[in-house]
């Protein structure tokens, strides 16, 4: 790991249903006030950027990133559905000694935030969503995006999603000697706003020690893209904890009409419009993101 970033505090695996392991990775405040944080697609427990990091000492806030399934240190497993998850987040929750925690999601991780706040809404107080994946199924479904390109193959992606998650694993092992370079040369593919957070030496830190770090595996994407093109489980329409949105108005994987629809269809959203940001925006938000979830969580205990 760089000098350049906060090292986690804690780090280590909760054993789940049938044995499997989920990884976890703690920063901030021992005692502080919980935030769950769910990494992107592709990820890992570490995908947080330092600024989150300091926030989290600063202010008091314990938090945690969790693995899902086939990266990190947990164990590879394909969930039935999106809601599926939060079976075993609960699990992690009680192991952790979690008695509530609010919840984000990034990007990809933003379906399994929203599934905490239906599953485990005595113990979610409010989710945050930063430029999250939005349903293609059902009522609640979204076409365009990437993911909505995805579905046109769901037929097909149970079939290749061991060799495509062996394949990743390949890449990212294999790409270790080089990574610098290579997260280069995709930042000058990238569009001007994710452009300005690859240019920041602690995002660039933080991605390269979260995907080539210990136990290097990448099956998670392949894992997530399945879930992603299935219906989730539940409906965005019926989770009645406080949402947080977040996105960026240039985001070229997961247009704004994602997250403007989703916030339309959740009972109790606001949606915060980054100009000028693409996908990654949600990095350089990280600590506002902090702050209004924890004002958010008073503000429900206030009405209670």
């Amino acid at each position: 790991m760089g000098a350049r970033i906060t090292a986690p505090r804690l780090e280590g695996a909760v054993t789940v249903r049938r044995g499997r392991k989920l990884g976890f990775a703690e920063f901030g405040a021992p005692g502080g006030r919980p935030i769950v944080w769910l990494h992107g697609t592709p990820g890992a427990r570490r995908q947080l950027p330092e600024s989150a990091r300091l926030a989290a000492t600063a202010d008091g806030v314990r938090l945690i990133g969790i693995d899902r399934p086939g990266t990190g240190y947990s164990t590879n497993h394909l969930y039935e559905s999106i809601l599926d998850f939060v079976d075993d987040l609960r699990m992690v929750f009680d192991a952790l000694a979690l008695d509530q925690a609010a919840v984000i999601g990034l990007s990809g991780g933003g379906p399994y935030a929203l599934a905490a706040g239906y599953g485990l809404a005595d113990r979610v107080p409010v989710v945050g969503v930063l430029g999250g994946v939005a349903p293609t199924r059902g009522d609640d479904g979204v076409s365009g995006g990437l993911v909505g390109f995805a579905d046109r193959f769901a037929p097909l992606l149970p079939v290749f999603r061991v060799p495509i998650g062996g394949l990743l694993t390949a890449l990212i092992q294999g790409i270790k000697p080089i990574g610098l370079q290579a997260l280069a040369l995709y930042a000058r593919i990238s569009p001007p706003g994710d452009q300005i957070v690859f240019a920041d030496p602690d995002i660039q830190e933080m991605f390269l020690d979260d995907l080539t770090g210990r136990r290097q595996q990448l099956r998670a994407p392949a894992n997530d893209i399945v879930l992603f093109t299935r219906p989730w489980g539940f409906s965005v329409r019926d989770i009645r904890v406080p949402v947080k949105w977040w996105h960026g108005d240039s985001d070229n994987i997961v247009p704004l009409s994602h997250g403007e629809r989703m916030v339309e269809l959740l009972p109790d959203a606001e949606l915060f419009i980054r100009p000028g940001e693409s996908h990654l925006g949600g990095f350089a938000a990280a600590e506002e993101v902090l702050k209004t979830l924890i004002a958010a969580w008073d503000a429900a205990d206030a009405r209670s």
